[in-house]
């Protein structure tokens, strides 16, 4: 048996999507899909005293381009987007250590494109996690065409027996379409998840995964559910 998903790249995506990387054989990032704007690619949430808040990366205002077609203006954000993470969770027991591997991807890296970033900061919050799962492209595969067509032949071609999609997927994925190639199709369940010690006011479960490593540091597995010790 071989698990596989599919599923666009966002930036520091929080912990249910690296929850799903660490169940699968295989991640294909999906970014031959179409960029949308005011969505996850390019943006995601931190805690703050003053509330939950938006770290964005400038990616202009063109959304007819796919995702991995999508440059970058300037690098103006990185430093910009790491003093905001050091000067809301510096107080954070494990800020120091992640800020070892994570401070020098923003200010010693540079980067021209979207889908490069997010894989970048995908991989490294990975090997924090001694997530060994095999991350791959969606261009990497050749793709055919219809929705549920290209989903269930990439799981072909990468030699998948089971594809686990996001719950949300069901309002637009034939089910059939997978059936008929022997193709088992799971639903992914991000429901359930315990709290763990968070800085700034009420719980919240949406933001960043980097909240939970910064204040949780090598436990964090104890708060998700698919990564082993």
């Amino acid at each position: 048996m071989k698990k596989i998903a599919i599923l666009q790249s966002n930036y520091i995506p929080w912990k249910g999507y690296f929850d799903m990387i660490a169940a699968m054989d295989e991640f294909i990032l999906y970014d031959d899909m179409q960029f949308t704007k005011n969505d996850w690619r390019n943006r995601n949430q931190i805690k703050t005293p003053q509330g939950v808040e938006w770290l964005s990366i400038p990616v202009g205002q063109n959304i007819k381009r796919r995702i991995r077609d999508v440059e970058l203006p300037n690098s103006a954000w990185q430093v910009k987007h790491w003093k905001a993470l050091e000067m809301n969770y510096k107080r954070a027991p494990h800020f120091s250590k992640i800020a070892e591997w994570l401070e020098p991807l923003y200010r010693q890296r540079s980067f021209t494109h979207l889908s490069e970033i997010n894989r970048t900061f995908i991989e490294a919050i990975c090997s924090y996690l001694d997530i060994a799962t095999k991350i791959s492209n969606s261009w990497d595969y050749k793709l055919p065409e219809g929705k549920t067509e290209r989903l269930a032949d990439l799981c072909v071609q990468a030699g998948g027996t089971e594809y686990i999609s996001g719950p949300a997927a069901k309002d637009y994925i034939e089910e059939s379409v997978f059936s008929e190639r022997g193709i088992k199709l799971t639903w992914f369940d991000y429901i359930g998840y315990p709290e763990y010690p968070q800085l700034w006011g009420d719980f919240t479960h949406s933001v960043t995964i980097l909240d939970l490593l910064f204040n949780c540091g090598k436990d964090a597995h104890r708060y998700m559910r698919h990564i082993s010790v």
